[in-house]
C-alpha cells in the first residue's frame, strides 16, 4: 500500500498542476484509488459563473466511474495551503456512494500527507445511514 500512497500523492500533485482556478487562485488536486488498483485524478475547475465550477474530488470520482471503477479504496486531496483542506460535504457524500465507512481520506500539501482520516470521521452521518422511510 505504501507504493500506492506514493502514486496517489504524485497523481494528486499532477492534477493540482492542471487545476483551472483563475478566479480564486486556489488550486486543488485529488486522486482516487479504486478497487481495481487504478488511480483516477481530478482537479477543481472554476467558472466565471462561480457556482458552476466543480471540485477536484467531484471530478476524480467522475473519472473513477467513467473508468469502470466500482469501489473506492482511498482518496487523497491536495492543496497548496498552510492548513490542509478536507473534501466539502457534497464531495464526501459522492465518495460515500462508492466507499465504505473505513475508506481512507488523505489530506496533503504539495509535498506530503499531513492528515489521515476515515470517511466515517469526516462524514459521521452519511445520508445512506439515515432511516428516511421510518
Amino acid at each position: 500500500m505504501r507504493d500506492k500512497i506514493a502514486e496517489l500523492l504524485a497523481a494528486a500533485k499532477q492534477a493540482h498542476g492542471r487545476a483551472y482556478a483563475p478566479y480564486s487562485g486556489f488550486k486543488v488536486g485529488a486522486a482516487v484509488l479504486g478497487d481495481d488498483d487504478k488511480i483516477y485524478m481530478g482537479c477543481n475547475t472554476e467558472n466565471i459563473s462561480y457556482p458552476c465550477g466543480s471540485c477536484a474530488e467531484q471530478n476524480a470520482v467522475g473519472a473513477f466511474v467513467c473508468g469502470g471503477g466500482h469501489k473506492i479504496k482511498a482518496v487523497l486531496v491536495m492543496a497548496d495551503s498552510i492548513k490542509t483542506i478536507s473534501p466539502c460535504g457534497a464531495c464526501l457524500q459522492r465518495i460515500n456512494e462508492f466507499a465504505d465507512k473505513e475508506t481512507t481520506i488523505y489530506l496533503a500539501d504539495l509535498e506530503k500527507i499531513r492528515q489521515t482520516y476515515s470517511l466515517r470521521e469526516l462524514l459521521p452521518n452519511a445520508f445512506n445511514d439515515l432511516e428516511i422511510n421510518k
